[in-house]
């Protein structure tokens, strides 16, 4: 029989492949969309279609991959913006994030509204784990006095993703209309040190 470590080379190409694709697939999705060509995924990725296919025997299992990192990597920014940033500022530039996160994802809304069961899940995913990054910054930033309390962190990220979708703007940064909400989330004292011109 192999030794435990004859399969490890094997799992860390296998992994190594995975994670290759998975770049690419979000680098092919925000330029062409979900329906992008396998093999246009499989060519940016620097691997055959056949690999592709062996790692995600399905265009919804690669979809559902790519979308399920997407949002582990956007909730754990909450934390890291938190730890380097002021609450206002960390909130500002999380939710930018997140509007580049849906400009990254042309076609998805169709894709989940399809029936395919592979995407039963995302939803919820979505929910449960952007919902608790969104409310760390809402609360940071109530505390600080930076925006107003009572808004529902579910509530705003569909305000910020529905009006993303509607007027994306060319490089995924917020919209205008994305920063005209952000400016309604401020406190009047907020808002007025932001218009307030520093001090010679």
């Amino acid at each position: 029989m192999p030794s435990p470590a004859a399969g490890r080379p094997a799992r860390a190409d296998a992994r190594k492949n995975q994670d290759a694709l998975l770049a690419a697939a979000r680098t092919v999705f925000a330029r062409s969309g979900v329906d992008a060509p396998a093999r246009e995924i499989a060519a940016e990725g620097g691997v055959g279609v056949g690999t592709l296919y062996r790692n995600f025997p399905t265009r919804s299992d690669l979809v559902a991959a790519v979308f399920t990192t997407e949002i582990d990597a956007t909730a754990a920014a909450a934390a890291e913006f938190l730890a380097t940033e002021a609450p206002g500022a960390a909130l500002e530039h999380w939710i930018a994030r997140f509007t580049r996160f849906v400009a990254t994802k042309q076609g998805l809304s169709a894709a989940l509204r399809s029936g395919d069961p592979a995407f039963d899940a995302l939803p919820g995913y979505f929910a449960e784990k952007l919902g608790p990054a969104m409310r760390s910054l809402l609360d940071a930033a109530e505390a600080s006095g930076d925006v107003r309390p009572g808004v529902d962190p579910l509530d705003l990220l569909q305000a910020v993703g529905d009006l993303s979708h509607r007027a994306p703007s060319a490089d995924g940064s917020p919209n205008a209309m994305v920063r005209l909400l952000l400016d309604g989330l401020r406190t009047r004292e907020a808002d007025a040190a932001t218009q307030r011109p520093a001090s010679s």
